[in-house]
């Protein structure tokens, strides 16, 4: 008789729903047999990585029967050099997911609660959850909100109880790109209790543009040093598959952090390109030109297609269909177009599609046409 393994596991990992990732081309391959695929699915840069990036991992691959370094020394004088932070404020992760799961680990325990909006990254209810902490999720912003299904933080805020320990926040959230402006952001920061750690989470920050007014969390880790700013290289930088990203905190919690963190949990490719990357500001800047265009490009075709989307700051837009969201997935699918439909972050009649390049976003256009009007 085989062992109900299930009855072994700690019981907030026995109703754990894995984290669903975009569809991979290769998977698309095999299914449908295409050849001619399109991926605007996870928000990655269309241009790749820098060729710094890549000299560095070229230069790297020689040394791959080495540990790499395991406090992550070249990646952490770059960064400290570029964000104008002391580098004992700083921890590396196996790409932001890492250190977002390592703010759990350190913080929260079973008699504890984490707060969450609505909407917001799927990773924050995963962590809560697989730690046995209890989970708070917050109303977000109604549809006819000047930022509609983001951050309600006057709910968030009026959650927090003696049993709160982490408050996750995304800005500019993940699927809506909704974002949260500097007044308020810096109020509810104001608001909230010392003894409650919030994790501002700006994995799309390096794509927003100044007057969208987004703020860059940094600046507020002298004043409130129960915070903690988490970002990624896997979207603007464009090394996804390496898996790099960090946190910056005060130098105690970014101490608690590095002592729940995993042994050698970045790779050598990952620290040298992060670490070149950091430097090409040539390649930072087309990255975002790219995006821009494409933002307009997409939000055109939206226009035409009579369809309403949400405000995004991001690298990509969630647009209302209006219709189930996973039907036209699928339709796209057999055309050779992958995007990521969100009925699953309770958003059921929404796409999100990643900015690609002008010839990807101009094939994505053209499958949504026949989709819709076929």
């Amino acid at each position: 008789m085989t062992c109900d393994f299930l009855s072994l596991a700690a019981p907030g990992v026995r109703t754990l729903q894995p984290y669903q990732p975009g569809k991979p081309e290769s998977e698309l391959r095999r299914e449908y047999g295409l050849s001619d695929i399109v991926k605007l699915a996870s928000n990655e840069n269309p241009l790749g990585p820098s060729s710094r990036a890549l000299t560095a991992i070229r230069d790297a691959l020689s040394g791959l029967a080495r540990y790499p370094d395991g406090n992550g020394f070249e990646l952490k004088t770059a960064l400290s050099a570029k964000l104008g932070v002391s580098m004992a404020t700083l921890t590396l992760g196996n790409g932001s997911n890492d250190v977002l799961e390592l703010a759990a680990r350190a913080f929260l325990t079973p008699e504890h609660e984490a707060i969450f909006s609505e909407h917001a990254f799927a990773v924050y209810p995963i962590v809560t959850q697989a730690i046995g902490a209890t989970a708070r999720v917050a109303k977000a912003n109604p549809p006819d909100h000047l930022m509609p299904y983001g951050h309600g933080l006057a709910t968030m805020l009026a959650l927090i109880n003696d049993r709160t320990r982490l408050v996750f926040i995304a800005n500019p959230n993940n699927p809506t790109g909704t974002w949260l402006n500097t007044v308020e952001l810096e109020a509810f920061l104001s608001a909230v209790p010392e003894t409650v750690i919030v994790v501002v989470d700006e994995a799309y920050g390096e794509y927003v543009e100044a007057e969208a007014d987004c703020p860059d969390a940094l600046r507020w880790l002298d004043r409130f040093p129960n915070l903690i700013v988490t970002r990624t290289f896997s979207k603007v930088y464009g090394l996804a598959g390496l898996r790099v990203g960090y946190a910056v905190s005060h130098p105690q919690v970014a101490d608690l952090l590095n002592r729940v963190r995993e042994p050698f949990n970045v790779n050598s490719l990952a620290l040298v390109a992060a670490a070149a990357a950091l430097d090409d500001a040539e390649h930072l800047e087309r990255s975002r030109a790219v995006n821009r265009a494409g933002m307009r490009q997409l939000q055109d075709a939206c226009r035409r297609l009579s369809l309403n989307w949400l405000p995004s700051v991001g690298n990509f837009l969630c647009v209302d269909v209006d219709r189930p969201g996973r039907g036209v997935f699928l339709e796209l699918l057999k055309r050779g177009v992958i995007v990521r439909p969100v009925d699953n972050y309770g958003l059921p009649r929404f796409l999100r599609i990643s900015i690609g390049t002008e010839a990807e976003n101009a094939r994505l256009i053209e499958a949504l046409n026949d989709v819709l009007k076929g």
